[in-house]
């Protein structure tokens, strides 16, 4: 297996910088094999604190790398990618973002693989940047669900809230909130939660996040509730969620399977928000036979 560097690029977009992990081109018998098909991959991470690509997907990042290119970019505001301008809906500015990434890069036509956070914006990149997006996985997408049973906010979200609330934070309130993410609370280390709190406690960091969580509750928070819109996506989509997902919880996909029409749903037992993590081979097995033009 390869190795990649964990330190990724820089490239700039729009005047601002973007962090992004790059495999190069696709392997020999990569499988877009007709024009317009799509040979790569781009993982979109989630949005929690101290959240970024390589934290997110980097266990992934080499096995995917075998069939596809492979590109992670740390979304805007989180890792060492700079936040955009307030111009709207964080889903809106971070798939506007990705679009100038692939510019760069030059890449036409792009599946994508999304958790939370990141799920949202794939699937805003499908509605605003149709012919650019193949396959979409998505893992407990955040504004595609619409809570049934659950309440709001959902625990987890409430957590991610309680982050930067006054007094501050705090590596206590990292613990609490990595345990949220998961089934299987060996992952949450000592280790990870030291990484992720000396990440997140960083001026730039809470800002960043600041201005994420504002779009859901400001002038365009309609852009954030792609439940309403999801009836438009016409590009096949595997929707993956943990049975015990305490961030954006199992019924919430029900909303997600009725709107989107070309979409299959796979759910893991004893799993958490982070099924890349919490079941590594059948999530990549899953998922790569799924962009691969297999049924998942």
């Amino acid at each position: 297996m390869a190795v990649f560097n964990s330190v990724g690029h820089m490239a700039e977009i729009g005047g601002l910088g973007v962090r992004y992990y790059d495999s190069g081109s696709a392997p020999a018998g990569a499988v877009g094999t007709s024009r317009g098909d799509a040979d790569t991959v781009v993982f979109l991470h989630g949005g929690g604190p101290g959240a970024a690509s390589w934290s997110n997907f980097g266990r992934n990042f080499p096995v995917f790398a075998k069939r596809f290119r492979t590109v992670m970019m740390d979304l805007p505001g989180y890792g060492q990618s700079a936040a955009r301008p307030a111009t709207g809906h964080f889903f809106t500015v971070a798939a506007a973002a990705l679009a100038g990434l692939l510019d760069e890069l030059g890449i036409e036509k792009t599946h994508l693989v999304g958790n939370s956070l990141g799920g949202g914006t794939a699937l805003r990149f499908a509605l605003d940047y149709p012919d650019r997006a193949g396959r979409l996985v998505l893992m407990g997408p955040g504004g595609l669900t619409l809570n049934v049973l659950s309440p709001d906010p959902t625990e987890g979200v409430r957590r991610l809230m309680e982050f930067s609330a006054p007094p501050g934070p705090s590596r206590e309130k990292m613990a609490a909130f990595l345990k949220i993410m998961v089934h299987d609370q060996r992952l949450v280390t000592d280790e990870l939660i030291d990484e992720r709190f000396t990440v997140a406690s960083q001026p730039d960091a809470l800002a960043g996040m600041a201005a994420m969580g504002s779009s859901f509750f400001g002038e365009h928070a309609q852009d954030g509730m792609l439940w309403r819109e999801a009836h438009r996506v016409r590009h096949e989509v595997l929707l993956i969620w943990g049975r015990e997902d305490r961030v954006n919880p199992l019924d919430g996909a029900l909303i997600a399977v009725k709107q989107l029409r070309r979409a299959q749903l796979h759910v893991f037992g004893g799993c958490g928000h982070w099924a890349q993590l919490e079941k590594f081979d059948e999530f990549n097995e899953l998922s790569l036979r799924f962009l691969a033009g297999g049924a998942a």
